[in-house]
């Protein structure tokens, strides 16, 4: 019975590019053990992102979300990394970034329509087969699965990367009760590299493979509050995401993935004028954006994450519109964030527009910003 069971896998990974996938592997569906104890360890330690689920037990056991498992199957689906021509940022017209994760169609509706593809696909071969798919925000941990399953290892950076693909890969799992032969992990490794660390403009990558997830710059442009200095400084000009710990690693080097039609961007979307994302409303956001994967925390974090750049970049020609947010916007995080780059950029303009915002601001956050910018204006200005 092995040797049907190793046929019917054999078959399934040369199905692959026909279903829409890049990759699969099969992993046991044993207990993951030694995650736990991270995982526990990870919690004690404060570095938990809030978004992934709570209930440690289910993240580990697979017998606690589907009766009698026999077999986790494991896919990747390659991504781009590079935009062709990609429009230029410079003065009057200064643009953000999305991180690569969020171009081109939702990575959630792919990956659950190329494990529908593979379930119907093993339904044809095994019409009693049971299957429980899940992508990212499911019970388990889509990377311990996928290196299980041999479709990469664990790098440094807490990504998993593929000797072919590297780590430009979404990845999904499904349980089933069919007892496909587990493939063997892969052996390769980082060595001593340590350039997503030395590269990680916070240092939230404490040590190799931990990841503190608070100080991680991808969580903080998803989060909805006010952001410190010291984060709003480092996030640059990004919308959505970080990918400086993919981009600098070596095995990615020259690799960008252009077979799937709908991960493939739009310039316009990923890498996007500022100032009008100011004014977007909520219609015009979920018409633009609502089929990316950055929308799911709707469009306060990147009208937000907009201004923080426009003060990055210290740009003048926008300080009429912060001023806008500043007095106008009804939501405080927005003010407050507006005054911080009024602040970064100066002049008389932003130091006048801060004063009267500072007689009539109620919101406690906003005040504090507020006072703060005004200091570094004057600060500027005694220097």
């Amino acid at each position: 019975m092995t040797d049907e069971w190793q046929a019917l896998k054999d078959e399934m990974k040369e199905a692959a590019q026909s279903l829409g996938i890049d990759a699969i592997g099969v992993a046991s569906s044993d207990p993951f053990v030694t995650l736990k104890q991270r995982l526990i360890r990870h919690r004690e330690l404060g570095y938990e992102s809030g978004f992934e689920e709570q209930d440690i037990e289910k993240r580990t056991n697979p017998s606690l979300i589907f009766d009698r498992p026999q077999s986790i199957i494991a896919i990747a689906v390659a991504y781009p990394s590079k935009l062709i021509d990609p429009p230029k940022s410079e003065p009057g017209a200064r643009r953000g970034i999305m991180s690569r994760s969020a171009w081109g169609e939702d990575y959630h509706k792919i990956l659950r329509d190329r494990l529908a593809r593979l379930e119907q696909w093993l339904r044809e071969r095994v019409p009693n087969v049971r299957v429980e798919s899940m992508v990212d925000t499911g019970e388990l941990s889509d990377r311990a699965v996928a290196e299980r399953a041999g479709l990469g290892w664990s790098a440094k950076n807490c990504s998993i990367i593929s000797p072919e693909l590297g780590s430009w890969i979404y990845l999904g799992e499904m349980i089933t009760n069919l007892p496909l032969p587990p493939d063997e992990p892969v052996t390769e490794g980082c060595g001593s590299c340590t350039k997503c660390i030395d590269a990680c403009p916070t240092g939230a990558i404490v040590a190799p493979g931990q990841l503190n997830a608070q100080r991680c710059i991808s969580y903080v442009t998803q989060t909805k509050g006010m952001v410190t200095d010291e984060f709003m400084r480092k996030i640059g000009n990004r919308l959505y995401g970080c990918d400086t710990c993919q981009i600098v690693c070596p095995v990615n080097r020259g690799k960008n993935w252009t077979n799937q039609p709908e991960l493939q961007p739009d310039n316009e979307l990923a890498k996007p004028l500022l100032i009008p994302l100011l004014t977007m409303g909520n219609k015009e956001f979920k018409e633009r954006y609502g089929h990316t994967s950055s929308a799911w925390r709707g469009r306060k974090p990147i009208q937000r994450n907009a201004v923080i750049a426009l003060g990055n970049f210290k740009e003048a020609s926008a300080v009429p519109d912060l001023i806008r947010v500043l007095h106008d916007d009804p939501r405080p995080v927005l003010r407050g964030t507006a005054a911080w780059s009024l602040g970064r950029i100066g002049g008389e303009a932003a130091a006048k527009a801060l004063e009267q915002a500072s007689m009539r601001e109620r919101d406690e956050e906003a005040i504090a910003s507020i006072e703060a910018a005004i200091g570094a204006i004057r600060e500027r200005e005694r220097a």
